[in-house]
């Protein structure tokens, strides 16, 4: 996907996530995420924003400290204001993007073509993901995602986040996950072990698990926001298992 696309997506899944989240009283429980409610939810992911808009704006080169984190987001507002702060910064972080010149330097921590492209996926995801949690919040079927939105979405996770070498994805006994949407030729084969994870294209390998569906479906279960009854399982289920203790991407 271009970057203009990941800023399309960007747009769409922030308005969806206010929508949802106007419609909705910000004690509701998430029941994606346990533990939150939904006004936990909008401040985490306005936190995110103005932390992503910090490095595009700013071209920090290193990760910014605590105090820096603090800095970006500023203080969180009361209900009352939390969903106009909300919008504001997502606005501000669109408009950073757009924005950001094309020889833009600043930190990342995923391959990328470059920081502006880095940060237009990686915000875009996270603000789908977000989007669905609001979503179930508000006692709704999550909205369809775009099927090439959904396939990018997959490809960052696998890999992207769970290749690196912090990530908690691992086996003592090598194990082969396949990913099959039904929706589209991409598939991804992942193999997981004592090492870091490894992903290549089905080649029509036998794995340990395969799991099929759409890549809407797919995308909501490997970011552990869609219960595995809803998808089709072959071989293993319990790598299913593995991957909902152990594939998690967070905060830190």
């Amino acid at each position: 996907m271009e970057i203009a696309e990941h800023l399309d997506a960007l747009r769409r899944e922030g308005a969806l996530l206010a929508d949802a989240a106007a419609a909705t009283d910000l004690d509701a429980a998430v029941p994606t995420c346990p533990g939150w409610q939904l006004r936990d939810l909008v401040r985490h992911t306005g936190q995110v924003h103005r932390w992503a808009s910090a490095y595009v704006t700013h071209g920090h080169r290193r990760p910014l400290d605590e105090a820096g984190q603090e800095a970006a987001w500023g203080p969180v507002p009361s209900d009352a204001e939390l969903l106009d702060w909300f919008r504001a910064g997502h606005s501000r972080l669109v408009t950073a993007l757009e924005q950001a010149p094309a020889d833009l330097e600043c930190w990342t921590f995923l391959p990328a073509p470059s920081p502006q492209a880095f940060w237009a996926r990686r915000q875009a995801h996270e603000t789908a993901v977000h989007r669905v949690d609001a979503e179930s919040a508000a006692g709704r079927e999550a909205t369809p995602t775009p099927t090439a939105f959904a396939l990018d979405g997959i490809e960052e996770l696998v890999a992207g986040f769970l290749v690196r070498p912090r990530a908690r994805l691992r086996s003592e006994q090598p194990r082969t996950l396949l990913v099959r949407p039904t929706d589209a030729t991409d598939s991804w084969l992942v193999r997981i072990g004592p090492d870091p994870v490894t992903v290549e294209p089905d080649a029509g390998s036998p794995a340990d698990c395969t799991v099929s569906g759409t890549a809407h479906e797919l995308y909501l279960l490997l970011w552990n926001r869609l219960p595995p009854a809803r998808v089709e399982i072959g071989g293993d289920p319990t790598l299913l298992d593995l991957w909902r203790e152990t594939a998690q991407i967070r905060w830190s």
